[in-house]
């Protein structure tokens, strides 16, 4: 079995990949129309698959907003930095949540932003990472 992507719901999919591109760092990997049913998906991600998994968002057409529900949590986005990732949201116009620090109970450092939708996104700093290509734009 593989992880191929998480579906989220949005109400304007231009503003949604311009979030998620100019904003989180992902690249729009495809784009789908299907007026006959009224929706339309656009594929993001940091790499296609197989490499990793990928972000769908869907506009179904003439739905402008939805309710995020109580079961949802969040997306979980490794970043080299923490503190560096929450600036470069910032700085592209971003809302950061909650800023950058350790984890209540832990020493993992954590930050979470939110899109344009009001879904939430946690960073969680992976030293490991190297700085190029983990997303977040640095600008």
């Amino acid at each position: 079995m593989q992880f191929l992507h998480t579906m989220l719901r949005v109400g304007n999919l231009e503003r949604s990949i311009e979030f998620y591109t100019n904003v989180i760092g992902m690249k729009l990997l495809r784009r789908s129309e299907n007026p006959e049913y009224k929706y339309s998906l656009a594929f993001l991600g940091f790499e296609a698959n197989p490499h990793q998994a990928e972000l769908e968002l869907t506009y179904n057409h003439g739905v402008d907003a939805y309710e995020l529900g109580t079961a949802y949590g969040h997306i979980a986005i490794g970043v080299p930095d923490a503190y560096k990732a929450c600036d470069a949201v910032k700085a592209a116009g971003g809302n950061v949540t909650r800023e950058a620090g350790p984890v209540k109970g832990g020493s993992t450092v954590i930050a979470f932003v939110e899109d344009p939708d009001g879904y939430k996104i946690e960073l969680i700093e992976r030293k490991n990472m190297q700085a190029e290509g983990s997303g977040l734009r640095s600008e």
